[in-house]
């Protein structure tokens, strides 16, 4: 048996190639977009591409099914509550398919979403115990698949609460400690909170340690799952839809086109957002102005999709060399629009100065000075979950997911200063809020992390 895991840290997402190397035939579980490295590992492996099984409709990211099965011929498969647009393989609770000796049987685990499906994996066909399990986001390390996530349009929370309550405590917890738990998502995902680092554990692992795991009431189960969770970046709801439709094909090996000044110009006439992928400290530095700054280093698809609309053009700064990764990094979750990328900021700033723009950042230290001024409007831009480390006395909480649609809690003619955990998240919020009209807007290096090593004052 050939069991490979593909994992993307900017997306915290795994997806798999299961295939018998005695018949060549494989699979492919919950691809993403680019999908070369699959078809690249199968020709290696002298396997056959000819299924594509996804676990539900995925919202934090488009899923490659369509691109596979136009580069394969492969059947796409889903559980069988799932009504896509698009011709599927309707996959129901107990069946197998057979791959040879390899074989893979379909376990039904909604909760997350209605249609959620999780996949054992059987190394050989007459074997007692599963390989493992491709637990989708249905069970996580360290967590489970949220209930309340917009991608179930017209079920309610409540009802899918208790439907995942059943497909871990009684399905998947059912099974034997030794299977092994693959997921299709790790730690920083906004489908969980509590997600682990780790990219594969067991049945008795989670059973032992993971807190939704535990003997409990469904009542119980209800209320600590749902409590805390994260807000969900907007373009959720874009991508559940999109991977329900029989949506525009990703050509394999696309890249996106280096733009002069005229190019640039006509681009921003048009209306095209300029998403600068550089580390924050050269953003402040100097960006182009109107630029919305997602570092590179961070989750930055994930985190450009709370302050980007999924149909906005979009021009691509960045560091040399990762101007076509971060035009991918956007398109793995559906962001199309890529017009181009400037190919030396720096040179283009020296060359036009009036289109340039520094960003203001301040120590903790000086942000315990800024807000002594009552005027000051303090935002803590974190997620709720995070509260619990500490808070300054008198932020406002506007977690950066949800700054897009309650901006309007701030006032535009007053000085405004952000902060995150660690100086990531502020950075982006601040520049969302100067593109948007607010004149005065700094963000805290260090975040709460550093703010919270300022010695107390008297």
């Amino acid at each position: 048996m050939l069991f490979e895991q593909y994992y993307l840290e900017c997306l915290s997402q795994a997806s798999y190639l299961i295939g018998d190397t005695t018949t060549g035939r494989a699979v492919v579980v919950d691809p993403r977009r680019d999908i070369e490295e699959y078809l690249a590992d199968a020709r290696e492996h002298d396997l056959t591409i000819e299924g594509v099984i996804l676990t539900h409709f995925h919202a934090d990211f488009v899923s490659g099914h369509l691109e596979l099965a136009r580069e394969t011929g492969a059947w796409i498969g889903y559980g069988d509550r799932a009504q896509p647009e698009f011709d599927f393989r309707p996959l129901h609770d107990g069946e197998r398919i057979s791959l040879g000796d390899v074989t893979l049987q379909i376990m039904t685990t909604p909760g997350h979403t209605p249609e959620s499906i999780s996949v054992l994996v059987f190394e050989h066909a007459h074997d007692a115990t599963p390989y493992g399990v491709l637990t989708g986001d249905a069970l996580f390390i360290g967590d489970v698949g949220r209930p309340d996530l917009l991608a179930s349009i017209g079920v309610s929370q409540a009802e899918l609460a208790s439907q995942l309550y059943d497909s871990i405590q009684h399905k998947l917890m059912g099974l034997p400690d030794a299977v092994r738990v693959y997921p299709a998502h790790g730690a920083g995902s906004a489908c969980g909170k509590n997600l682990s680092v780790e990219r594969v554990s067991t049945i008795g692992q989670q059973r032992l340690f993971n807190y939704a795991c535990q003997p409990m009431s469904e009542e119980k189960f209800v209320e600590i799952v749902t409590e805390g969770q994260p807000s969900a970046p907007a373009y959720f709801v874009h991508d559940a839809v999109a991977n329900r439709q029989e949506r525009p094909v990703r050509a394999t090996g696309a890249t996106v086109p280096a733009l002069d000044a005229e190019g640039l110009a006509a681009a921003l006439a048009s209306g095209a957002v300029i998403l600068d992928s550089r580390d924050p400290m050269d953003f402040a530095a100097g960006h182009l102005a109107g630029s919305i700054n997602v570092g590179f280093g961070g989750r930055m698809a994930e985190t450009a999709g709370m302050v980007i609309a999924p149909g906005d053009d979009f021009v691509v700064v960045a560091e040399p060399g990762q101007e076509q990764d971060t035009a991918l990094r956007m398109a793995r979750i559906g962001f199309d629009h890529c017009v181009g990328y400037v190919p030396n900021v720096e040179a283009y700033l020296v060359e036009h100065p009036e289109d340039a723009e520094q960003a203001s950042r301040l120590t903790a230290s000086a942000m315990f000075d800024a807000i002594a001024d009552p005027d000051v409007q303090l935002v803590d831009i974190r997620n709720v979950g995070e509260l619990v480390n500490g808070t300054v006395d008198g932020a406002r909480h506007i977690p950066l997911a949800e700054l897009p649609r309650r901006f309007s809690e701030l006032d535009a003619d007053r000085p405004v200063l952000l902060h995150c955990a660690g100086g990531y998240r502020s950075s982006v919020g601040a520049s969302w809020l100067r593109r948007h009209g607010f004149s005065d807007v700094s963000d805290v290096l260090g975040g709460y992390t550093a703010i919270a090593a300022v010695p107390a004052r008297a």
